[in-house]
């Protein structure tokens, strides 16, 4: 640490908002958007000040309101308009404005689950008709199997047959030989 600083540089210019301050600019904020609005309203043919204007239509208002106002309101400020980024404005919708029966927006996840499925009940519909390779190499398969079986059962039925007929020959030559 260099002599006559006490600590590093970056940490001395920070200054937090206070939450009051917070709440003072969302206020004129707020009535900033309402003097836009009522100048949208009443039309490029309105004279008057808009401050003036707001006053007499909510009289129930307050002149410290008004005083704040002007306070944020002094110097390089009324010319330039700042907006904190980090602040969100919630803009709230009609209910004319929702659209409940249109489609609603998927996710990626979800477009990508049901893309997925679509493609599986697709392989397996096709799997199903014999026309994927899969399918046709089983389908294959099952006929070599089944050959083999068959060849199996017709050789097993020719040795039951030379077996009787052995057993049939053997009892011949037994009887012949009793009857002589």
């Amino acid at each position: 640490v260099c002599a006559g600083r006490k600590g590093g540089h970056k940490g001395r210019a920070r200054q937090y908002t206070s939450p009051e301050e917070i709440d003072a600019q969302l206020q004129a904020e707020n009535k900033r958007q309402g003097y836009e609005e009522e100048e949208q309203e009443e039309g490029e043919g309105a004279t008057g000040d808009p401050k003036k204007d707001k006053k007499s239509l909510d009289s129930d208002e307050s002149d410290e309101d008004d005083d704040d106002y002007q306070q944020k309101r002094k110097g390089v400020e009324g010319l330039i308009d700042i907006e904190n980024p980090n602040r969100v404005i919630q803009t709230t919708k009609k209910v004319t404005q929702l659209d409940l029966d249109g489609p609603k927006e998927l996710s990626r996840r979800e477009r990508e689950e049901i893309e997925k499925q679509k493609a599986k009940e697709r392989y397996m519909k096709m799997h199903l008709a014999g026309k994927t390779e899969q399918a046709k190499a089983d389908l294959a398969r099952l006929a070599i199997i089944r050959k083999q079986r068959e060849e199996a059962a017709r050789k097993k039925e020719e040795e039951r047959k030379a077996k009787d007929e052995a057993a049939m020959a053997g009892k011949r030559l037994q009887s012949l030989s009793l009857n002589k």
